[in-house]
Formats: C-alpha cells, sequence, structure tokens
C-alpha cells in the first residue's frame, strides 16, 4: 500500500512503475495515518496495458474450433509465432483477396539489385528514377522484389538546402505507381497523391516532380498508391538536404545512413508472403517481418575505430513496426529529428522509432571489440497477458584497436544547446496554452469479419502494450483486410470520418490539434500519424508538457494516449493527413485539409 497523505488540488506522481500488468484502488480513509485501507473506495485505475472484461466472457468450445473460411490452396499462411499458441478457428482462414506478387517481365530478365549509390544533385539538378523489377538474395533465399533504378534500397539523394531539383519518374510495374517526397514543404502539385495533387502514373507512363527543398535535414521518398505493396517490395530512398552551415550538427568520424525495414516470408521461408491484390491484408495490426533489414540486409556490420563519434541518420520505412534501438552500451545523444534539429541534445538510453519517423543520433565507441544493435522490445500473449523479451539484433559495430583520429570525445560529452531552433519555435510559443482548434479520435470498427475471428478478438484484447512492437498473432492479422476493418479518423466536434472531414485553414493559421487513441477499440493500436506539406510541434502528451520540442511531420500515439500539437499552416494546397502504417491507410484511416494562400 502507498500511502498518498491528505489529498488537496494538484497531482501526486507515484514515480515509475515497474510492473506490467497493475490495478490502483484508491480509497477514502478517516486519516491519512492508516496501514491498511479501511475506508470507502473512491477511484479505481488500471495499467495501460489492461481492459476491464465481465466475469462471464465467452469462451469458445472444441464445436468452433475448426470452423474455416474462404479455402483458398494458392494461400501459403505466415508462419506462427513461437512463443504465442494459435487462437482456435483460426488455422483455416484464408484472406479473401487474390494473391499477389511481383510477376516477371514478359520476355525480360530481371537483373539483381545492386546497392544504392548516392546522388548528388546541384540546385537546377535532374534524377530519372525508374521504379522496376529487380531480383535479391536476401538469407540464400532469392526473391523477385522492387527497386529504384535497379537500386535496394534506392538511390540516396543528396541536396543543399533551398536547392530545387527535378525528377523524372517512369513506371516500369505492372501496377500504378506515385511517389510522395516524405516531410518535404513543396509544391502542392508535387506531393504524389494520386487523386488528391495527381494521377497515378500507370505503367509505362511517366511523371515530372519539381523538388524544392526549403529544410535541412533527412527525409525519404516512396510510393503513394498501395505503398503497402510497392514500399514493402523495397520501393523507397533517402534524401539528405544538407545545411548552408558546415557546423548544423557537431563533430563525428563517421555517418551512416540507416533504412530500417522488416520483411515478411511464408512458413517454410523460400518465399515472400503475398501481399492481397484487391486490397491490403493485414488490415488489423499491419505486416510484421519475420526478417528484419538494414539498408535492405540482414545482418549490418560497420568498422570504426576506438573512440569514434558515427552520426546514424535513421529511417523506419517498415510497414508497421516500431523500433526501438540500442548499442549496447554506447552513449547515444539525441539530436534532430523529421524536419530538423531539437532544441537541445539529449541522452537517451535508446531511440523509439516509428514508421516514416526518422532520428539523427551520435554515438560514441569508446571500446574495442563486437558492439550488437538490439531492437529491444517486449512480447505478448494477448489472451494471457504474458509479457516477454523479444530482443532481435539488426548487425553490429566492430570497434578496433586503433584510435579515431581526430578525437571527438570532449564535444560529444557536452551537449549542445541549438539557438536558432529556440529562436525559430520562440515565434510560436504565445499560441502553446490556446485552446485547442480540432480534435481527432483514432478508433476502428469493424464488420463482416470470418467467424469466430470477432470473438476470438475480443479475448485477444484482454491484454495489450500500448505500443504493439511484434506481431504475436500473425494468423489473426493476416486474413484481415479492409472489406472487414475500417480505421477511422473522428472529427470529435462534427462527427464526421476520415475523407468526409472537411477542414480548411489559410496560410499563417497555427491550428493546435489534439489527438487521442481510444483504447476501447477491440484492437487498439498505435499509430505513427504524418502529415503532409506542412510541420509541427508535438506541446505535450498525456498532460505532460513537452519541454525539448523539434519540428515534425510524423508522430507516434500510442494506445490510450492523447497528444496535443500545433501545426504550422506555411504551405498552400491540398494535403494529406493519416495513418503511416500501411494497412491502416490502405484500410482508410486518412483525411485531406485545404490551405488557401
Amino acid at each position: 500500500m502507498v500511502n498518498l497523505g491528505s489529498v488537496g488540488n494538484g497531482r501526486t506522481r507515484l514515480g515509475r512503475v515497474g510492473f506490467d500488468k497493475f490495478l490502483i484502488l484508491i480509497t477514502a480513509e478517516v486519516s491519512a495515518d492508516v496501514d491498511t485501507y479501511q475506508g470507502r473506495l473512491v477511484l479505481r485505475g488500471i495499467s495501460a496495458s489492461m481492459r476491464m472484461e465481465p466475469e462471464d466472457l465467452l469462451q469458445l468450445t472444441g464445436i468452433v474450433a475448426n470452423l474455416g473460411h474462404n479455402e483458398a490452396s494458392e494461400w501459403s499462411p505466415p508462419r506462427p509465432h513461437p512463443l504465442v499458441e494459435m487462437m482456435p478457428g483460426v488455422g483455416d482462414l484464408r484472406p479473401i483477396v487474390t494473391p499477389y506478387l511481383p510477376p516477371t517481365p514478359i520476355g525480360g530478365s530481371v537483373s539483381m539489385a545492386r546497392p544504392r549509390e548516392i546522388i548528388r544533385l546541384q540546385d537546377g539538378g535532374t534524377l530519372d528514377l525508374e521504379a522496376g523489377v529487380v531480383t535479391r538474395t536476401i538469407g540464400g533465399r532469392t526473391f523477385t522484389m522492387f527497386g529504384f533504378n535497379g537500386q535496394y534500397p534506392g538511390p540516396l539523394i543528396r541536396v543543399p538546402e533551398d536547392a530545387t531539383v527535378t525528377v523524372n519518374v517512369i513506371n516500369q510495374l505492372d501496377l500504378p505507381t506515385a511517389i510522395h517526397w516524405h516531410g518535404i514543404r513543396l509544391d502542392n502539385r508535387y506531393d504524389g497523391v494520386p487523386g488528391v495533387t495527381q494521377n497515378a502514373i500507370q505503367p509505362g507512363d511517366s511523371f515530372q516532380y519539381r523538388i524544392h527543398f526549403p529544410d535541412a535535414g533527412l527525409y525519404w521518398y516512396h510510393p503513394h498508391h498501395r505503398e503497402d505493396i510497392q514500399q514493402d517490395l523495397g520501393l523507397y530512398g533517402n534524401m539528405r538536404v544538407d545545411s548552408t552551415d558546415p557546423a548544423y550538427y557537431g563533430p563525428a568520424n563517421y555517418e551512416e545512413t540507416l533504412m530500417l525495414d522488416d520483411l515478411l516470408t511464408t512458413a517454410d521461408g523460400l518465399s515472400l508472403l503475398p501481399y492481397g491484390k484487391e486490397r491490403a491484408t493485414h488490415a488489423l495490426m499491419g505486416r510484421f517481418g519475420n526478417l528484419l533489414l538494414v539498408n535492405g540486409e540482414p545482418g549490418y556490420r560497420l568498422t570504426v575505430k576506438r573512440g569514434a563519434v558515427v552520426r546514424f541518420f535513421l529511417t523506419n520505412v517498415s510497414n508497421t513496426r516500431t523500433f526501438n534501438l540500442s548499442f549496447g552500451n554506447a552513449a547515444i545523444k539525441l539530436v534532430a529529428s523529421d524536419v530538423g534539429k531539437f532544441e537541445h541534445e539529449t541522452w537517451v538510453d535508446s531511440v523509439v522509432i516509428a514508421p516514416a519517423e526518422r532520428y539523427i543520433v551520435d554515438v560514441r565507441f569508446p571500446e574495442a571489440g563486437s558492439i550488437q544493435i538490439v531492437n529491444s522490445v517486449q512480447g505478448i500473449d494477448h489472451v494471457f497477458g504474458n509479457f516477454f523479451p523479444e530482443p532481435m539484433t539488426l548487425g553490429e559495430i566492430v570497434v578496433s584497436e586503433s584510435w579515431a583520429i581526430p578525437d571527438h570525445a570532449t564535444s560529444f560529452d557536452a551537449l549542445r544547446v541549438h539557438g536558432d531552433v529556440v529562436a525559430d519555435i520562440d515565434r510560436y510559443r504565445s499560441d502553446f496554452d490556446r485552446p485547442v482548434d480540432r480534435r481527432l479520435l483514432l478508433t476502428l470498427a469493424v464488420q463482416g469479419l470470418p467467424y469466430p475471428l470477432e470473438t476470438l478478438l475480443n479475448l485477444d484484447s484482454s491484454f495489450f502494450n500500448p505500443v504493439e512492437w511484434s506481431g504475436t498473432m500473425p494468423r489473426m492479422n493476416w486474413v484481415t483486410t479492409g472489406d472487414q476493418v475500417e480505421w477511422v479518423l473522428r472529427d470529435e466536434d462534427t462527427g464526421r470520418e476520415n475523407l468526409d472531414i472537411d477542414w480548411s485553414f489559410r496560410m499563417g493559421d497555427r491550428v493546435k490539434i489534439r489527438l487521442r487513441n481510444d483504447r476501447t477499440a477491440i484492437h487498439a493500436m498505435q499509430h505513427p500519424i504524418h502529415l503532409h506539406g506542412q510541420r509541427f510541434l508535438v506541446l505535450s502528451q498525456d498532460g505532460l508538457e513537452n519541454n525539448n520540442l523539434v519540428w515534425k511531420d510524423t508522430m507516434l500515439l500510442p494506445v490510450g494516449s492523447t497528444a496535443d500539437i500545433l501545426l504550422d499552416v506555411s504551405n498552400p494546397g491540398r494535403w494529406m493527413l493519416h495513418c503511416h502504417i500501411a494497412e491502416h491507410l490502405e484500410s482508410g484511416m486518412k483525411l485531406v485539409f485545404d490551405v488557401s494562400p
């Protein structure tokens, strides 16, 4: 029992609680000087991982255990999770869509993808970018996939800040496509969203994008048409916009640009698990892969000298997986995120990076040896409430005995305050405490789920993580499509949902938006929310003020969490706001807002 003492107005902080599951019962006592509770129960609460359920929750019997749906021999199911037992009645279920994998071009051979190239463009430069079919050998298996210019990932494009370049995109796929330049505050005509800013590029056709880069930082490009297929198969690449200030970041001995991904194979590992042709599969949780990739390869390896400071430019390009990266016991300095630097540098133990987010971190390696890059996450058996560690190694840093020259230890140990960022954000601080202008609820609607999946999902949601770190229910997730699962953005003031929402703003507006993630949904999920063409600040989360601001275009909202963001409306046009879990986007979780000059 924790004695809270006399209760007045304000808050009582209990500090860090080291339990995954707990109940909080608060009683009203005549005196604060008691050892056991005697008074009336006045409040109760539960951990974020639990949902209260009635005692008579329906239990399945063996009668329904073998019911199936949509027998389809062409589907090869995903492998079950090794630590979580498959629920009864799920083994025979199949998605109600046609399986799709990339076809081999008629009359032509497919070349093996080669490592990405670095393309340096100056103001006025031009690049041809061809989306086509490639083959990839991963983990000893050869797969037919997609690539830009025959590379995997696509070319790393380096441009100076304030440059304007032209990119000619040629579509050599069997699918329509369009390319989104993620995080760039560019001309709306070139944002790359079919049905909003352009028509999709049909197979054999091309489209010319003219891209202006106003902000230094790390960005990326990817399809915005069936990205659950095209992005997952390898159509992605980074853009690094170099500041005109040579001391924009602190000194480093090495720079590494890493794209974090995963890939899903069939249970036997011989093939990629097919995608849904008409609609996305994995609509519930998104497509978790079973192979972790860095720059398209498993087992990333970097050799550095002792004492070296390595600057990592990190981008999460996976469909749904949120990473939690650590570099052994090496100190990690958080420097920048989506659209620039933090107000001040800070030390972190690990870096949590949701789909589409970017982080720039400095890491120093003072000791010789091998350092593992680990995704340190927690799996969960939703039904039985078993939480278990699920560390996954992405690669290693090999530190040699010889010392790095020059030695940046002194500058690394100092945490810089970024005065230019503080001054920029100072112009917006008067709006931090303004009333909320818009309210969005993130929730879920289901219909027509195959029996007994909906009942199983009710069981499966008895316990959950605020962040679903891994795919511990692969079969149940796999069979769901957008016909059965609709992820919803709901305007809490008007009741309108998704594309029926009609927000309009003017250039120069500062809009405070409250995002609330519904924890009562049948299978609530975290959502990385992305806004096109603009930038925003995360002011607070769950009532706690953010004391180290950074301009963002994507933020992670865990289950049950509420965040207030301040949108800097600086770019005219029609723009999309959506969840960046690819299958959630394909299942409806998007809206379009208009910005007038």
